[in-house]
């Protein structure tokens, strides 16, 4: 792999990583609820969302979904079942956060361990296979087959994630502005159902793509 085809491959994964999604949309909202150092562990939990999804189209996963559509199918509607879900929930606990906007005041209410927030996020990143079909058409293109392939594959990966996280931290630091003027109860009530309605316009985007 050369250096023009890795600085081909950063600058298309920033790119990608930057697009509005439901793992950047749930990192704000983490950290617009229990502030930044918390949402460390929703940024860890997409992460290895991620992290396996590649690993997964490494190994084959991404050929066998594309054989097996019905297997795709019934993947695609769990997470899509899954997205709609958080969006339901957002929407039907509109106004009623868990824990206070303001970064200088104590929680509202019981705090999320941090195991949960972990299992959230990775439950959110997981949601859509269409993931392992990107990695699998993806990283080839960036692999020489003049040398080794393990060790680019490495490369690429750790590219991959550096920049993913960067933007997570870009997304709940921009949570963490949000908050001071979410402090208003209507302003709260207005972004989480907005929020919602985000989360189920993706459950319904991922209901209505096809392979």
């Amino acid at each position: 792999m050369t250096w023009d085809r890795w600085w081909l491959f950063a600058l298309t994964v920033f790119l990608i990583a930057g697009t509005p999604g439901p793992n950047m949309l749930h990192v704000m909202t983490r950290s617009v609820r229990f502030g930044f150092a918390r949402s460390l562990w929703a940024m860890a939990g997409c992460l290895s969302a991620v992290l396996i999804a590649v690993t997964a189209s490494a190994l084959g996963l991404g050929a066998l979904l594309l054989a097996m559509p019905r297997l795709f199918d019934v993947v695609r509607y769990a997470g899509a079942a899954y997205l709609v879900w958080l969006g339901v929930k957002a929407w039907r606990g509109a106004g009623k956060a868990e824990a206070g906007l303001d970064p200088d005041m104590p929680a509202a209410g019981p705090r999320l361990p941090a195991y949960r927030l972990y299992l959230d996020a990775l439950l959110t990143g997981l949601s859509n296979p269409k993931l392992i079909l990107f990695a699998a058409a993806f990283f080839p293109q960036f692999i020489s087959r003049a040398a080794p392939a393990v060790p680019q594959f490495g490369i690429l990966v750790a590219t991959f994630a550096l920049l993913e996280c960067s933007w997570y931290a870009a997304y709940a630091a921009g949570g963490r502005r949000l908050a001071r003027w979410l402090a208003s109860p209507a302003r709260q009530k207005l972004f989480d159902r907005a929020t919602g309605g985000l989360f189920f316009a993706f459950g319904a985007g991922l209901l209505a793509a096809r392979v």
